[in-house]
This record gives C-alpha cells, structure tokens and sequence, in this order.
C-alpha cells in the first residue's frame, strides 16, 4: 500500500494544492488516468468543505491522506478540527452551491465520516475504484 500525506491551510487555494498532490502521487500507477478524474473532483469538494464549512480558527490546518489500496483503489480522507459531520444538503435547481456530498456520495464506490483519534475533529474518507478494476473485480 503506497500512501501520501500532506497539510494545507484553510484557503480557497487549498484545493488547487490537493490536487497537485494528488497528480503527483498518481502519477506511478497503472491506474492514474482512470483515478484522477473523480480523484481530483471529490478531493477537491472535500478539501472546500472543510475549508468553506468547518468551524475551527482561521489558522487551523488541513490533514490530507492519498492511499493506493490493493486492487487499485484510491483511498482519499480529509482531516480538519470540527467535529461535527456533514450532512448532504437537499438541493434546489437553483442552488449555486451545497453538491459537494452530493458528488462524493454518487461518485466514490463508499464513503464515510469518522472522528478523529486523540476527539478532536472529523476526517471524511471516500474510496475511488477505476472502471477497469470494477469489471475485472
């Protein structure tokens, strides 16, 4: 199992970052162009929420974690100090905002939100499986 960490500050340009770390951490794999697409979208809706939505200090930083678990899949989780879990929001058609969860929930082959170790904060987790390791599975 290859995995990759790295933290980011609470800014809009945050998840440009994550997914640079991303593309890097990809980059190896068999599977990287098959991966990134959905990657970079759900890594960088989950990174935005927590810098959008997370109720902690200015200053607080972000814990990201990229895993290659066997068979291929992606493992993407992202840390930050609030404890309190996202919920999907109902969306309206005329809504600019709110798909985030959406995306990751339709997108990602499973998904989750745990606490943190040590209690404070969450981190959301998402797997991502390429298409061909889903047929071959």
């Amino acid at each position: 199992m290859r995995e990759q960490t790295c933290w980011l500050p609470r800014h809009p340009k945050s998840p440009r970052s994550a997914r640079q770390e991303l593309r890097e951490f990809l980059l190896p794999h068999p599977s990287a162009e098959l991966l990134l697409p959905t990657g970079e979208l759900l890594l960088s809706e989950l990174v935005n929420n927590a810098v959008t939505h997370a109720r902690t200090p200015r200053d607080r930083l972000i814990f990201v974690r990229l895993q290659l678990l066997p068979h291929g899949t992606l493992r993407i989780e992202v840390h930050d100090a609030d404890s309190e879990k996202p919920k999907p929001l109902p969306i309206s058609l005329t809504s600019e905002s709110g798909r985030g969860l959406l995306l990751v929930q339709e997108l990602a082959s499973e998904w989750g939100c745990c606490p943190r170790r040590g209690g404070i904060g969450k981190f959301i987790w998402c797997h991502i499986t390429a298409p061909a390791a889903e047929t071959a599975a």
